[in-house]
């Protein structure tokens, strides 16, 4: 199970047609891979979460395209796709008094495998727990990408 620190991008965008590939775009341009992806629309306005592994300067590119954006370290863990295993990792974390603020995740049916994306209270920390306690039972390879 790897698990690694990523990157999220938070944007408020309008709820209107193209604003998302308009902001979309902006990786495409610059090479980089969208990870995982969230919105949360209200009326006319929206906030989207792109989560990237990359240590390229994304907050220049949006700030510079006239978006406002919020960048913020993220846990990214791959999980096999069987009941249970999400259970397992939001049990470690309690355990540790890591808390969750937001998740969001998918799997890929064909591979058995998922990956999700949690935004905690202490990300360094996070990781060095995911390391240390499913390592234990050879579960996990981890790394560090970009605090």
């Amino acid at each position: 199970m790897p698990v690694k620190i990523v990157k999220q991008y938070s944007v408020f965008l309008p709820n209107v047609p193209g604003s998302l590939s308009k902001f979309i775009q902006l990786f495409a341009d610059d090479g980089v891979n969208i990870i995982g992806i969230a919105s949360e629309i209200r009326d006319d306005t929206g906030i989207v979460r792109i989560a990237v592994d990359t240590d390229s300067k994304i907050s220049y590119i949006v700030t510079k395209a006239g978006f406002t954006t919020i960048e913020t370290p993220m846990i990214s863990v791959e999980l096999a796709d069987k009941p249970g295993e999400f259970f397992k990792l939001t049990k470690i974390l309690a355990e540790h008094s890591i808390n969750i603020t937001t998740v969001y995740g998918t799997s890929i049916g064909a591979e058995k495998t998922g990956r999700i994306l949690l935004n905690v209270s202490d990300p360094v920390k996070t990781l060095d727990i995911l390391n240390k306690e499913l390592a234990n039972n050879g579960t996990v390879s981890a790394e560090q990408s970009g605090v």
